[in-house]
């Protein structure tokens, strides 16, 4: 069997090594950038592994998923942590009740964590529009309201939380508890001792697989390439382009990343420090954390949300109603099509963690 994948991101990756290891099967893996990897890819600044396009955190519930990434590399057992600036104080997202008692006086600190752990118990997650429908919490659910998701909102995906899906508040919940963690519900954490690239570089050391960078899909008959000639043909890219937009564009969010080298130790206290109201950044990634690395320097990067633009790199599908009506036409167009697969965030338009993207990939595997 002969296969095109499209895409050297996480799931193409994960495709291309299943499909040569298990199966013994021929693979032409083409990506329209220089390096392996998607937006997951990592490079050496001085020693310090930076994160090339934001911060990206493994992190899983699944035992499958944790058992196949870290067949490629040991796994440096990194927690990640979050902190914001809220009224010009450091404390964790999401807003838990260590961040209550460092916001509000103590003694209302106290009555909050009682009304919440009576109406909700100890250790929920509770999505931002669940607590404001409770109106013995309207105080602090309109303070969290304002302080940590609403102006936030409004820079990363340009509209009022209202208008997205509601998993979107369910990815950042409010925790009735004192784990300050992102992600306390997942057992599986860290990032590749060697990084993410190095990690990629050993999924696809076998030789039925061939690598072309720097390669557009739509490049691919002028190099004397007949995608038709392929038995299997696995898209990661924008489902959208692949149709030459007969239905119109999709809608994206992007980034515009400013990376620099700082000649002192340290520039903040933590990897990762969101700024929800403040700045038209919403976070600056400070990379030496994600390892612990020992320096006399320092990496960050501001992160600036942006509009996408043709041209511009696509980094997340929108989470609107309307976004999901106008990809049902794209989707309904695909399942015309025989033997070619629409994988990732942009050929399936889904806002994937990178767990996810293993899943899913794993699970078209496992179908084929």
């Amino acid at each position: 069997m002969r296969n095109l994948i499209v895409g050297a991101g996480l799931s193409g990756l994960v495709l291309a090594e299943r499909l040569a290891n298990d199966r013994g099967e021929e693979v032409l893996l083409i990506d329209r950038r220089d390096h392996i990897g998607g937006n997951c890819a990592d490079k050496d600044w001085g020693g310090i592994l930076v994160h090339s396009y934001g911060a990206h955190i493994f992190h899983t519930k699944s035992p499958k998923v944790w058992e196949y990434i870290t067949r490629f590399s040991l796994f440096y057992p990194y927690m990640h942590k979050v902190f914001g600036l809220v009224q010009g104080q450091l404390v964790p997202v999401p807003f838990n009740l260590n961040a209550l008692y460092a916001i509000f006086p103590h003694a209302l600190a106290k009555e909050l964590e009682s009304t919440l752990l009576r109406t909700f118990g100890f250790g929920s997650r509770v999505s931002i529009l669940e607590l404001r429908k409770h109106k013995e919490l309207e105080m602090i659910a309109e303070f969290i309201y304002e302080n940590i998701f609403y102006h936030y909102t409004l820079k990363q995906w340009q509209c009022r939380p209202e208008e997205l899906d509601p998993s979107v508040f369910a990815r950042v919940p409010i925790l009735i508890a004192k784990d300050d963690r992102y992600f306390p519900a997942d057992p599986y954490q860290g990032i590749p001792l060697e990084g993410y690239s190095a990690a990629f570089a050993k999924m696809i050391t076998n030789k039925r697989i061939e690598v072309r960078l720097g390669v557009e899909f739509s490049e691919l008959g002028s190099r004397g390439i007949d995608v038709g000639a392929f038995d299997r043909v696995f898209y990661s890219g924008a489902i959208d382009e692949y149709f030459s937009y007969k239905f119109g564009e999709l809608p994206y969010r992007s980034l515009e990343l400013k990376t620099l080298r700082l000649e002192r130790e340290y520039f903040g206290s933590n990897s990762v420090i969101n700024y929800p109201k403040n700045y038209d950044f919403t976070r600056i990634i400070e990379h030496k954390y994600f390892l612990d690395t020992k320096s006399p320097h320092t990496i960050i990067t501001y992160e600036y949300p942006k509009k996408w633009q043709l041209g511009d790199e696509r980094y997340y599908p929108m989470p609107t109603q309307a976004a999901k009506a106008a990809y049902e036409a794209y989707a309904n167009e695909a399942k015309s099509l025989k033997n070619v697969f629409f994988i990732g965030r942009l050929g399936a338009y889904q806002y994937y963690d990178m767990d996810k993207a293993i899943e899913a990939a794993l699970n078209l595997y496992a179908s084929l």
